[in-house]
């Protein structure tokens, strides 16, 4: 044919005539018979499951029980348990144990039977359905049992064959790993729950057998999960069914169990059994690392985390021992703390592995903690407390920050994991969105201020992988990011309730990879034995090496779920808000107390409750973990949390009074001395206040800054006098300088206020009217309300204390108005109660004020003096099922750019108030700390609260979400009697006139209040200044305790909680007497560090604290060495997105030997600038900072 010719290769041994009919496989038919094999039904006899076990030795006298019940639901230790005075009594399986919550301790005595002895593998198997403990006879905690036929086995040891009795002990606790709700885990926990022990057995046990199994199991999968079309899938098939035709035709045999494996070593290669299966330098795209997430508080109490913790990393310290490619992850500070503190031995053990390289402390922080409503301080201290740990524990810091399952990252998260050490973040909540796919899988996550982290969200969208198959799988097939780089980390292992992976996750791993290696083509590779760290390291690499350019994303990652956390048990977040100011007024105080001694020559001493100071963040941090603050935990971890903030508040209390007292600071019990209030925000406040009463002199006091001019000085910023304002219009003093407030009654239910910036009209206790004198504009719609309360029907899809979905804007009601009066009439302050039914059940009494407007002087101008809020305060008794309440704020704004603004933690984010696209419209509900705002170009309003975090806006209209009602998973959350205050302030946004900075300013004031001073501390409010017709709120104090009696008696959590016993927490609440001569050197002192800017107040001086490791703070239990130094540590941050400048002033009293720009941590990274203050004496330095930076200046003195 012209071409070269060609030899045909023929076939002389195939086959001349047919053997007969072959018909061809029904595949759907064949997949679905390799159920058979693995069946614990019907044909269980008859395949692999039967042959897993070579024999069981089973009660006395191979394994004999007694058992101690540990009374109530008390946890006792190891020694406690097994004293000589502890009585065990006889038990065998079949006997159940409870209820709830309960211990039992085990005695569980061990004979291995002659036949048994000589088994290649022996193991106990316990399984009551709940978790346990394995402990030694001499108390070494060993591992942890789940329960429910997952990780119910512990290996006996070789010593055990020699037909001795052995003692071990195994603590019984009576919950599973999800608590002790029935069926639906998100309900709450029953209290009656019963726990059988079904197994107690010596298991000899077929390892073959069981490597056939899973052998078998990662075959099958790849028969089920790969394409149809794909020659690897009808592969597997085949082998699978190759291994049942042998396994039948040998009768189930040892030798067809043997050849079984050969069959599959075909399919998943021949090193599955060794940890050499990873040892080839072949590339991979996955990344597996184990990891145990332990939900520090959620369906169980804190209490049985910390067995959790044991149980859990003792289980990842076994497989580490028995398999040598295992790495495994564990992040929380906290929870290292409390093995170490609990279970030392223990702590040892993870120590000798962390040391080894195979046990990997990660995350940074204190706890997983939630970011949405902590303030940027907390965020601060989760990493400063968290890093600090693990660096003085393990020699290292973290540097990923790993967040898997909170809910939604706020947008300076980046900023401050640079500022903390650590450039990478993983997570991967967002996959969980139910309404918008986030786009990405690893990117550069972009700050406020531009700082950036490197992201990586596991595509395979969990942190508990099974390690199955198709976790592999999807690890590339749902990955989003393949155009910079395809790399992705699998994190494998039980999780939430802890346990963390088994010896079955490895196992399915070795031949996933084995898979791979033999079949190639669609199956990725994945490579155990490398860290998170390394993970991140290939990534930076691609970026650097290969010039890969991730993709960014800039703000919040916001999570389209879990919306109704914002507001769900609102005492918890109240108690939070609380204790953070309390804390920053007394880290304030107690700087400048313990630094006195220099500033002024004071021979006397005051000790920096450094101790006292951890102890309180180290308790706040803990009750953010992102189930405690959120509001989606059970009953009993806010018992736990109530706990804890009343500690933190008592402590705070002593801690304020010691250095008030320090200071010359006393109660105003007598008509002696000046009346002064402290002010630790960063600004000069004028304010009108309550003060109190004193013979002949009135009700109300003006606030400003403390005259220093007799000494030569400006006015004090710290320490502020309070003035007593005749109680008559301002033609009767002189020295009035204050505009008064009037009401007048306009017919029935209708009332007119009026000050020098707004007329307010009230009617049937909504406001119908507010017009703004300085922007010269009316700000209610005609025919809306605002202020008004409405009540929504609140039935999220599932998650009850999570969720609210976007159709409850669909249904509401509002609310019926029962009266209103007149509580006070002028002429500094005004004010109308009104009282609102919810339901039969439930009621609000709310009162709405205004007061005079503060001028800076007596020829003050209106225009300069501080907006003013129209303040609103609210008793509500609440006992609704799946309800929310809510307050609207209708308004004749036009928002700028349809936008508008809430504070978050150190800074501003602006969010649509539109709904063009789904991603604007699943933000129906967010976040906001202090304040959000609708502003124009030049007019804005905002809604200003002291314990709220939840806000929506739709076109014009704001609102404040108040109270819910799930009953899910704690039953009775927020049921009870709430107070809370929010307030309504209109302002410029033009800068020139402040801006938003002034708003800024506002809503630290609204949160930190000066009011009365205390009687018996802090907790207990003394209302002696109220009129006759205000009501009288009597809180118990911390020491009343009928008070506390009173908590447990009415309801649950949201009736009172700690913030009712501490309702006030702030040092710069209250109005005390200092003496004439002692005022001038105390308001010097309290100014010693002041920032100074012309123009836009924009750079908020937001800590002072002392350094972290200065000398004269040591405390036996330091985690580091002394610094031969004294510090003071500033933290500032930008707060309206433009440029800042500022000086930071440092009072004359003050030697600055140097002043640096450090981290976080309080690593020194520049040096700044010390100068001659320009005027006032002292030293000043000049700082600079982009939009929304956060900025720390250490300053040694």
């Amino acid at each position: 044919m012209g071409g070269a010719s060609q030899q045909m290769v023929t076939s002389s041994g195939y086959p001349r005539y047919s053997s007969g009919p072959k018909a061809k496989q029904i595949h759907s038919i064949y997949r679905d018979r390799l159920r058979q094999f693995t069946d614990q039904g019907q044909y269980y006899q008859n395949g692999l499951m039967s042959k897993l076990h070579e024999g069981v030795a089973s009660g006395a006298p191979y394994v004999k029980l007694t058992v101690w019940d540990a009374p109530g639901t008390s946890r006792p230790t190891f020694k406690d348990a097994t004293s000589a005075n502890k009585h065990y009594r006889q038990a065998q399986i079949g006997d159940a144990f409870g209820p709830s919550w309960t211990t039992h301790w085990f005695r569980v005595e061990i004979v291995v039977p002659p036949e048994l002895r000589r088994k290649r593998h022996l193991e106990l198997h316990w399984d009551a359905d709940n978790e346990g403990m394995v402990w030694t006879q001499e108390g070494i905690p060993l591992q942890g049992l789940t329960g429910g036929g997952e990780r119910v086995e512990w290996i006996l040891p070789e010593s055990f064959r020699d037909g001795m009795r052995h003692v071990i002990y195994i603590e019984m606790a009576c919950n599973a790993m999800f608590g002790n709700a029935v069926g639906d885990t998100n309900q709450p926990p029953r209290p009656d729950n019963y726990y059988q022990l079904k197994q107690a057995d010596i298991v000899a046990v077929n390892l073959d057998a069981r490597a056939l199994f899973v052998d078998f199991w990662e075959i099958g999968d790849a028969a089920r999960e790969f394409p149809e079309d794909s020659w690897e899938e009808h592969e597997a098939l085949q082998v699978c069914n190759r291994i049942m035709d042998a396994f039948i035709a040998g009768d189930g045999s040892d030798d067809s169990i043997l050849e079984g494996r050969k069959i599959a070593s075909g399919y998943i290669g021949n090193k599955v059994d060794r940890a050499e299966v990873y040892d080839d330098s072949k590339p991979f795209l996955v990344n597996a690392i184990g990891n145990c997430h332990i939900d520090t508080c959620w369906l169980w109490p804190w209490a049985e985390t910390k067995r959790k913790i044991a149980r859990s990393w003792l289980n990842q310290c076994d497989l580490i021992e028995r398999y040598p490619e295992y790495r495994f992850c564990a992040s929380q500070a906290q929870q290292f703390k409390w093995l170490k503190t609990y279970y030392p031995s223990a702590f040892d053990r993870v120590k000798e592995k962390v040391k080894d390289g195979r046990f990997h402390p990660i995350g940074g922080s204190w706890v997983e903690h939630d970011t949405n409503m902590p303030s940027g301080e907390s965020l601060s201290r989760q990493f400063i407390y968290g890093q600090r740990f693990f660096e003085s524990h393990f020699g290292e810091r973290c540097t990923t920050f790993w967040l898997p399952d909170t809910f939604g990252y706020s947008s300076q998260l980046p900023q401050l994991c640079r500022l903390a050490g650590m450039s990478r973040f993983f997570t991967q909540k967002l996959s969980w969105n139910n309404i918008n796919n986030f786009p990405h899988t690893t990117f550069n996550w972009v700050s406020l201020d531009g700082s950036q982290v490197l992201c990586h969200m596991t595509p395979c969208n969990t942190y508990t992988a099974e390690a199955d198959f198709g976790d592999v799988k999807r690890s590339i097939t749902q990955h989003k990011s393949m155009n910079e780089s395809p790399r992705s980390l699998m994190c494998f292992g039980k999780g939430d309730g802890g346990g963390g992976p088994t010896w079955k996750h490895i196992e399915k791993l070795r031949r996933t990879r084995g898979m791979a290696d033999t079949i190639g083509s669609i199956m990725p590779r994945l490579k155990m034995g490398e860290s998170v760290d390394d993970f991140f390291a290939r990534l930076e690499n691609d970026s650097k090496e290969k010039g890969v350019d991730f993709v960014t994303w800039n703000g919040e990652l916001y999570l389209e779920l879990h919306r109704g956390c914002y507001t769900s048990q609102a005492n918890n977040k109240r108690n939070n808000r609380r204790a953070e100011q309390l804390l920053h007024d007394i880290e304030f105080l107690a700087t400048l107390a313990s630094l006195k001694r220099s500033a002024t020559r004071d021979s006397s001493k005051y000790q920096y409750p450094k101790k006292e100071i951890d102890e309180m963040w180290e308790n706040v941090l803990l009750c953010q973990f992102h189930d405690c603050l959120p509001g989606s935990a059970i009953e009993m971890c806010y018992d736990d949390s109530d706990e804890l903030y009343e500690k933190v508040f008592t402590i705070g209390e002593r801690l304020l009074m010691d250095a008030a007292a320090y200071l010359g600071l006393r109660e105003p019990s007598d008509s002696s001395g000046n009346l002064v209030a402290v002010n630790t925000l960063p600004f000069a406040r004028h304010e009108i206040v309550k003060i109190p009463p004193r013979p002949g002199q009135p009700f109300f006091g003006y606030v400003s800054p403390f005259d220093n001019s007799s000494a030569g000085s400006k006015p004090s910023v710290g320490l502020c006098q309070v003035a007593p304002i005749p109680n008559f219009t301002s033609e009767g003093s002189s020295d009035f300088r204050a505009n008064a407030v009037s009401l007048r009654f306009i017919s029935p239910g209708v009332f007119l206020f009026e000050n020098a910036q707004y007329r307010m009209k009230l009617d049937n206790g909504a406001i119908t009217s507010l017009f703004s004198k300085l922007l010269d504009r009316e700000l209610v719609p005609e025919g809306k309300k605002m202020n008004e309360l409405l009540l929504y029907d609140d039935k999220p899809l599932f998650w009850q204390a999570w969720d609210v979905e976007m159709y409850h804007l669909r249904s509401w009601k509002e609310l019926h108005h029962l009266s209103s009066q007149v509580i006070e009439q002028g002429p500094m302050r005004a004010a109308v109660q009104t009282q609102w039914k919810i339901s039969d059940k439930s009621w609000i009494k709310m009162t709405i004020s205004m007061t005079g407007v503060p001028l800076a002087d007596k020829n003050g101008s209106l225009a300069e003096a501080p907006p003013v809020p129209i303040e609103v305060s609210a008793e509500i008794e609440w006992h609704e099922d799946k309800k929310f309440l809510k307050a609207e704020f209708p308004t004749t704004l036009t928002p700028l750019h349809n936008q508008f603004v809430s504070e978050t933690q150190y800074g501003l984010i602006s969010r649509p108030t539109h709904r063009n696209t789904s991603w604007d419209a699943a933000k129906f509900e967010v976040v906001g700390h202090r304040f959000s705002a609708l502003h124009e170009a030049r007019d804005g309003l905002a809604v200003l609260n002291d314990s709220k975090f939840g806000y929506a806006a739709e076109s014009s209209t704001l609102r404040l979400s108040v109270l819910r009602a799930p009953k899910a998973p704690d039953g009775h959350a927020d049921m009870g009697r709430h107070y809370c205050r929010w307030a309504i302030l209109p302002f410029s946004y033009d800068s020139t006139n402040g801006g938003i900075s002034k708003v800024v300013q506002a809503a630290r004031t609204f949160n930190n209040p000066i009011t009365l001073p205390i009687a018996n501390g802090i907790g207990k409010v003394r209302d002696s200044a109220a009129t006759a017709t205000e009501p009288r709120v009597d809180w118990p104090s911390s020491t009343d305790s009928r008070g506390l009696q009173a908590l447990s008696n009415n309801g649950g959590h949201g009736n009172l909680g700690s913030s009712a016993l501490f309702p006030f927490t702030s040092l710069s609440s209250y109005i005390f007497s200092i003496s004439q001569h002692a005022a001038p050197t105390l308001s010097q002192l309290l100014s010693s560090f002041t920032l100074h800017q012309s123009g836009e107040q924009n750079v908020v001086l937001d800590t002072i604290k002392r350094g972290e490791d200065d000398e004269d703070l040591y405390y036996e239990g330091s985690l580091f060495p002394p610094k031969r130094e004294s510090s003071v540590v500033l933290r500032m941050y930008e707060a309206s997105g433009n440029r800042g400048r500022a000086c930071l002033r440092i009072g004359e009293g003050f030697d600055v030997k140097r002043a640096v720009r450090c981290s976080l941590l309080e690593d020194e990274e520049e040096s700044l600038e010390v100068r001659a203050a320009k005027t006032g004496g002292g030293s000043e330095v000049p700082v600079a900072l982009r939009a929304f930076e956060v900025l720390s200046v250490k300053v040694v003195v």
